[in-house]
This record gives structure tokens, sequence and C-alpha cells, in this order.
């Protein structure tokens, strides 16, 4: 082996690593950021203050309304959406990891029947984009 894989290899594990370091310096920094908002829009509320400039910046009280579907209710709220008159705010999605499971699968299967590359079925052609990305994968080595 030569050093550059070698360097490329101990750079590509300190970046893993460093990335971990940085989504929990993140994910404290969000829930800070969460805490000190919930008491400052406390305060502000308690004081009747709407809004305020400080230091070059106004802060502001604002309410926004977010809803989901109650407990196992998601069809019935999808059902009712469609009945009556609002179908067009449901939204079919396919998660793309699992798409892309559903199409190797499928590759594997028309690999085993015809053999060859594994190609997709026809009735995909045209519906899908595929692209193969080849990356590096890191563990830690077992002793």
């Amino acid at each position: 082996m030569n050093d550059n894989m070698f360097a490329l290899a101990d750079e590509l594990k300190q970046l893993r690593d460093q990335k971990v370091a940085l989504e929990v310096d993140l994910k404290e920094l969000n829930s800070k950021i969460s805490d000190t908002d919930y008491k400052l829009s406390e305060l502000m509320a308690e004081s009747e203050t709407q809004n305020f400039t400080r230091a070059g910046t106004t802060f502001y009280l604002t309410t926004t309304t977010r809803s989901s579907a109650a407990a196992g209710m998601k069809d019935e709220l999808y059902s009712a959406l469609k009945e009556n008159g609002y179908g067009s705010l449901v939204t079919e999605t396919i998660n793309a990891n699992s798409l892309s499971a559903f199409i190797r699968e499928r590759r594997e299967e028309y690999a085993e029947e015809h053999g060859g590359d594994g190609q997709l079925p026809e009735w995909l052609d045209g519906l899908v984009n595929t692209f193969d990305k080849t990356t590096v994968g890191v563990r830690k080595a077992s002793k």
C-alpha cells in the first residue's frame, strides 16, 4: 500500500470523526436555541412586549400553528380531506432509501432471470434514475 492511500484514509477518518462531533455540538446548540427562544418569548409575553430592538436586531413575538394527524388517524384524515375537496393537500412520497433498495432488488431479479448486468424491468423504464456511487466504508477495527 502506498503512503498517499494511508494519508487519505487518515484524513477521511478524521473528517468523519469531526462531522460526528459537529453533529453533537449542533444538536446541543439547537436545544439551547429552543430553550432560550422559549424563555425570551415567555418574558416578552408576560411584559406585554410585542417587539424591541437591541444591537441593530429587532426581536418580535410571532405565533405559528403547527398541525399533524392525530395518533392512528392519518388514513382517516387523508380520506376526509379528499372527500371535502382538499385532496390536493395529500401527497404520496417514497423514501429514497426504500426506493433504492426496491430498484436494487428488481435489478437482481432481472439478472437472475435474464442474465447480464441486471437491468430495470421495462415497466420502470423512464420512471426512475439510477446511478452508482462508490464510497469508502469506515468502521472501528476489531481487536
